[in-house]
């Protein structure tokens, strides 16, 4: 009788063993969210993503850098070695013009002025400079400078530009240069490149200044109203447009998304599928009211549908899940939608950029705005 309570303890211990080896006991670990170096690891992407977004937001609010400054309220480039200026000189009526180049020193002369140091200045400034220099010669000059060719700032571009893919018989050039002529944006520099190719990732535009590089979708830019990716351009600026990763056959997630853009079909062949590529829905984001649009619906209009994803995640109602095509539109609206006919209107330029960015580039070349690749369409 007295080993009974050994006997009592050796069944209740291998009783245990026999439990954890048939699993029907989860192995407890650390929680995810007490582990210090996931927390470390989190931080520290949060820190870096906090530091990226006040560079690119303090780079985007400027009002001077290497290529203007804002006099009067007004940006105004300033000059610098092998810029040519244009100045006019007026005597009454008469009013006679003379083109002067900087020299490498960042000087000029003109008149009776040698050896005047321009460099940086703007054109306006360098009126009111050589102007006062002049009145130790003459009584009253009458002076007008403007800059006739910019030439001492650019930046670099590469990747899928439009016009470094489509210069001479199909040539591919592996990069340019495109010269900056005063305050000029991201958006602006892509423009006037004659926008990007339909082979270009937007998701993932890389600015590249003083050695580091920063990712920027454009989508967001666009259609996400975040106007702090927006970068105001600095002289030396690198910008690189990469190809999509072989997305042959493409659908568009757009809206209150983590991640817009353009992403494969065969990966993204349902709604929850792109949505999940597209890291799901921001904070501010009405799943209930996600429509998919189809540009190639019944009589050449596009067809729209509404989907429930809440419905469809907390209840699994599975008929939410629509099937994509190519081509198909899926966007999140960050407000219910009432009126459809209504929505179109007031989105029918974003819809455009997106379907027919042929048609936008008609409309807005010619105003210097957004300019695209024309090859899908002369095709």
């Amino acid at each position: 009788m007295r080993t009974l309570p050994a006997l009592c303890v050796l069944c209740a211990l291998w009783c245990a063993a026999l439990t954890a080896c048939t699993g029907t006991s989860a192995i407890k670990g650390t929680p995810v969210n007490d582990a210090p170096e996931v927390q470390r690891q989190r931080l520290a992407m949060h820190q870096r993503g906090e530091e990226e977004r006040e560079e690119l937001a303090a780079m985007s609010d400027v009002s001077a850098n290497d290529v203007f400054k804002t006099v009067d309220g007004a940006p105004e480039y300033r000059v610098g070695p092998k810029d040519v200026l244009e100045i006019a000189s007026r005597s009454g009526s008469a009013v006679t013009t003379t083109t002067v180049q900087i020299n490498n020193r960042g000087r000029i002369s003109y008149s009776f002025v040698d050896d005047l140091e321009v460099d940086g200045l703007t054109a306006s400034e360098i009126d009111d400079l050589l102007t006062q220099r002049l009145r130790d010669f003459l009584k009253r000059p009458r002076i007008d400078v403007r800059v006739a060719e910019f030439r001492s700032k650019y930046v670099s571009l590469m990747g899928e530009i439009a016009s470094l893919r489509t210069t001479g018989e199909g040539a591919r050039l592996p990069s340019g240069r495109q010269t900056l002529t005063g305050r000029t944006t991201l958006l602006e520099i892509i423009s006037q490149a004659s926008g990007y190719t339909e082979d270009a990732d937007l998701r993932r535009v890389r600015l590249i200044r003083g050695g580091k590089a920063y990712e920027i979708n454009m989508f967001d830019i666009v259609e996400g109203g975040k106007g702090w990716l927006n970068v105001v351009l600095n002289h030396g600026d690198v910008v690189d447009i990469p190809e999509l990763p072989n997305v042959a056959r493409r659908v568009y997630v757009m809206g209150q998304v983590a991640r817009q853009g353009i992403y494969d079909l065969d990966s993204a062949d349902n709604l929850l599928a792109a949505l999940s590529a597209a890291g799901m829905f921001t904070a501010v984001a009405k799943e209930e009211n996600t429509l998919i649009i189809r540009p190639d619906g019944h009589e050449g209009k596009a067809l729209i549908l509404m989907a429930d994803v809440e419905r469809m995640l907390e209840r699994g109602d599975l008929t939410q899940n629509v099937p994509l095509k190519e081509g198909d539109l899926v966007y999140v609206p960050r407000q219910i939608i009432g009126d459809i006919t209504e929505w179109i209107t007031t989105h029918d330029t974003f819809l455009d950029w997106i379907f027919y960015p042929r048609r936008v580039q008609d409309n807005y070349f010619y105003g210097e705005y957004l300019k695209f690749d024309s090859k899908s369409a002369a095709d």
